[in-house]
């Protein structure tokens, strides 16, 4: 088969396979745009403090970078998790309110005051830059860190309505994981988890999309 041939045939096998994920996150979107905050009185650690806004540009990253994917190669799952992870933004931004602290997310895409993370995205995008497959790769690779991510602030806070936030983010990771790995099926492609136990990566995408806070 022609080298041409067989781009087109990648590209068309993982566009089909991108029109059943649309409406993969309506979900947990919905629940988390509607969640209502309030102003709090509140103390927050400065990990709690650290942590939030760490979120909020990890989010951000996500977002970045599956933006950079889909202008790219104009993979409708590239839009679609972009939005979504403006929605989690939005979330974590609720939070950074709701406890009186500045939001450190600039609005100029790729840029991040937090240097590991600007690094980071710097990598990620360079990678992606270099084959739809590997945009995919590094779809599964952020989530599968966020999830990560995600246990490790759950774990340093009691403040139930920031645990709630970090859940509601993680529950969406684990749906757009399944999206980019049932992208990566549908060309034969595996991904293996770098941060999360594989014994819980198997268990998510083996599980059906969850309804994320409405359960």
């Amino acid at each position: 088969m022609h080298t041409l041939k067989k781009i087109t045939l990648l590209i068309t096998t993982v566009i089909i396979a991108a029109s059943c994920e649309t409406d993969e996150n309506k979900a947990s979107d919905e629940y988390l745009l509607n969640s209502t905050y309030y102003q709090t009185n509140d103390i927050l650690t400065s990990d709690e403090e650290n942590d939030l806004l760490f979120s909020r540009e990890e989010e951000k990253l996500a977002r970045d970078v599956y933006i950079n994917s889909y202008n790219k190669y104009g993979l409708s799952i590239f839009n679609n998790i972009s939005s979504s992870e403006q929605k989690h933004m939005d979330s974590v931004l609720k939070a950074l309110i709701n406890y009186g602290l500045e939001d450190p997310a600039s609005a100029t895409i790729g840029v991040f005051s937090n240097q590991t993370l600007q690094n980071l995205y710097n990598e990620l995008v360079e990678k992606s830059n270099t084959s739809l497959t590997d945009a995919l790769i590094v779809g599964c690779f952020i989530e599968d860190l966020d999830i990560k991510d995600l246990d490790d602030l759950i774990s340093r806070t009691d403040e139930n309505m920031i645990i709630n936030t970090y859940e509601s983010l993680k529950c969406g990771s684990r749906n757009h994981l399944r999206s980019f790995i049932n992208q990566l099926d549908s060309i034969n492609v595996n991904y293996e988890p770098q941060y999360i136990s594989l014994e819980d990566f198997n268990a998510i995408i083996n599980s059906d999309l969850e309804h994320c806070g409405n359960n």
